[in-house]
């Protein structure tokens, strides 16, 4: 009977003891709206209409990729739910959308918003929210400031971080040129000539003629006329496709040839520079992170190869010289990995440390060199470039890998 009464406790105690592990286990998830067991929420804006919509691409690609793991089982056995509106890149619209995917759609979080203007009007009210807005498709300042805005971290290289890079350029190849600037009149266009200032330093009197425009401009002819007319030899054209592939092929029009500077979120061949006209590109300085997908140099790149096994499954139609493509890709791994690490704890602060905490970490798509590191206290993510130079149909590398100390 002793005996009997002993195997009882024990049992019990073993019970007691696979119940208290099993609801152990079950108290380890944790989820916020937009996750469960099954799914993961995700919103995102696309302009797939208005004056930027060659950026539309990277929305198509975010999606294949999403359905890529989907097919393979999800992360950690959830599926992505990807939810992607167009904005026409209007701050209004940005808004209306980003409160429908919070509100109603009831996102964890949103991905890869595209553009600066986007950003900026939707920045309080998810922070305000609580809801991240992770690596948001601008290389603004304002994007990597987590003591202001702890629910917002950007992807791409800072703007001032890329318009140092160039003012390192003119001052070694052209130290006693003649600058002029057209930018578009938002925080990108501010960023980077800021960058551009602070780069050149006491020389930044070389810049002898700036120009915004606005992005319901129809054309950035006049602009390009009047920067001639300063005699420049030097031109930094930080513009968004439409404005850039004008801006090219009239600088060729009238026969101005300067040291022509495009910034990088325009470096595209597909988007810009065969609308421009390849002939008119030629010698066009850039700056670059991601490698270029139709350049056969990574023919044999694992990344590039795995890249290239996506397209071919899930987007065989897309431009593959369209770096807005690479964009979509590496940026979508990147949440991909976010995601697989914060396990079973789905909650959006969650979320927000894993996002804090990568260290040299590489998607396929970086030049070599070049790794995402971030930190509590570092919301860039990738903070280093290399210079290219178009030449026939293609643009190559030149010089080493830059980094991140050119911010201070």
């Amino acid at each position: 009977m002793r005996s009997f009464c002993l195997h009882l406790t024990r049992c019990g105690a073993l019970l007691a003891l696979l119940a208290f592990a099993s609801t152990g286990a079950l108290a380890q998830k944790a989820y916020d709206p937009g996750a469960s067991d099954s799914a993961i929420r995700i919103g995102n804006l696309m302009p797939y209409s208005g004056p930027a919509s060659a950026y539309a691409i990277v929305g198509r690609i975010e999606q294949a990729y999403f359905r890529m793991i989907n097919d393979r089982g999800g992360i950690n056995g959830r599926r992505i739910e990807f939810i992607s509106y167009d904005d026409a890149y209007s701050p209004a619209k940005a808004v209306e959308q980003t409160r429908k995917l919070v509100e109603s759609d009831e996102v964890l979080l949103m991905f890869s918003p595209m553009g600066t203007p986007s950003n900026v009007a939707i920045q309080k009210y998810l922070n305000a929210k609580g809801v991240p807005q992770l690596f948001a498709a601008t290389g603004a300042t304002r994007f990597g400031d987590p003591t202001a805005f702890p629910w917002t971290m950007g992807w791409q290289p800072p703007y001032q971080v890329e318009g140092r890079v160039y003012a390192k350029y003119i001052l070694k190849t052209k130290p006693e040129g003649r600058t002029a600037v057209l930018y578009q009149n938002d925080d990108l266009g501010r960023d980077l000539l800021k960058g551009l200032r602070d780069g050149l330093g006491d020389k930044a009197t070389m810049i002898v003629a700036e120009e915004s425009y606005e992005v319901t401009e129809p054309s950035a002819d006049n602009h390009i006329a009047r920067l001639k007319a300063s005699g420049a030899d030097v031109f930094v054209s930080i513009t968004t496709p439409k404005f850039a592939a004008q801006s090219i092929r009239r600088a060729a029009e009238m026969a101005w040839r300067p040291l022509y500077i495009q910034a990088l979120v325009s470096a595209s061949i597909g988007a810009v520079i065969r609308p421009a006209g390849l002939e008119n590109a030629q010698g066009l300085v850039s700056a670059a992170y991601n490698k270029d997908a139709a350049d056969p140099q990574w023919a044999d790149d694992a990344g590039m190869q795995r890249f290239h096994a996506f397209l071919d499954a899930y987007a065989p139609d897309v431009n593959r010289g369209d770096n807005s493509v690479v964009y979509g890709y590496g940026a979508a791994q990147c949440l991909v990995e976010v995601l697989r690490r914060a396990g079973d704890d789905l909650t959006r602060a969650n979320v927000m440390r894993q996002a804090a905490s990568l260290d040299g970490y590489a998607p396929d798509t970086l030049l070599p060199g070049i790794t995402i590191t971030t930190a509590p206290n570092d919301f860039h993510p990738i903070e280093q470039l290399r210079l290219m130079r178009f030449a026939g149909d293609h643009w190559e590398l030149f010089g080493p890998v830059i980094g991140g100390e050119l911010r201070n």
